[in-house]
């Protein structure tokens, strides 16, 4: 399979992670389209075999199997080039994989050794020709530690259950709200005390706290970060050959 294509020379990797339901994925997007970069979202392909196993009934104590299932998934682009949708055998699974019964396993399943080390080339191959935006969790520690900006989006656990929760159109106050608040402590637990990649902001990672922001002060926040690197870069050619 093919998931990448040629991008402008000399534009930059940007690691974007945060815990689950941070608008890493709309953000990023949103930042991405806007600076002509490619966006790509990697728990969509952790979400994509989670999903996998669980239609086929492959259990998580199987890593080989596990892995297995990570050959046969494959991200395509959407309307506007983004990496955002999933595809099993030429079949749209998009939707699929962000159902409840996912949110529940992913996170065991992403915590396989194996599974990860299976993706971690595939993620850094898209990555290498640059001028991209890419998502996750681990992005900016285990991915792509060398990426030329890493972002870190926070937000407290009750702001990102009211953000989800809207999503699925659930009142955040109602039990099916405070369900999904409980899913994602749950999560945030998992993700941040796991033995393999867990979920931290790398030491040079831009922290930007998202709890209050409109989306477009996050996704503004973004893409200042991405063209203030830029311009850096590019003015560093000019600094070099004036003091020479």
């Amino acid at each position: 399979m093919d998931e990448t294509k040629p991008a402008v020379p000399g534009r930059l990797v940007v690691a974007l992670d945060g815990p689950g339901s941070s608008g890493k994925s709309s953000v990023g997007a949103a930042a991405a389209l806007e600076v002509g970069y490619r966006f790509c979202d990697t728990g969509l392909l952790y979400r994509a075999v989670t999903w996998l196993a669980l239609a086929r009934s492959v259990s998580a104590s199987y890593p080989h199997a596990m892995r297995g299932l990570a050959d046969e998934v494959e991200l395509a682009p959407d309307a506007e080039g983004r990496l955002a949708r999933v595809l099993v055998d030429g079949v749209d699974h998009t939707d699929d994989v962000h159902k409840p019964d996912v949110d529940a396993a992913v996170s065991a399943v992403s915590a396989i050794p194996e599974l990860r080390l299976a993706l971690l080339d595939r993620q850094r191959a898209l990555a290498e020709p640059g001028g991209i935006v890419m998502a996750g969790r681990d992005i900016g520690t285990v991915v792509l530690p060398d990426a030329d900006l890493k972002v870190f989006l926070e937000a407290s656990a009750e702001e990102r259950a009211r953000r989800r929760a809207e999503e699925r159109g659930v009142d955040p106050k109602s039990p099916a709200g405070a369900a999904i608040l409980d899913a994602l402590r749950r999560r945030d637990e998992l993700d941040s005390t796991r033995a393999v990649a867990p979920l931290r902001a790398a030491p040079d990672a831009r922290i930007i706290s998202t709890d209050g922001n409109r989306f477009e002060d996050t996704v503004d926040a973004v893409v200042n970060a991405i063209r203030d690197v830029e311009a850096r870069r590019a003015s560093e050619p000019e600094r070099s050959g004036a003091s020479a």
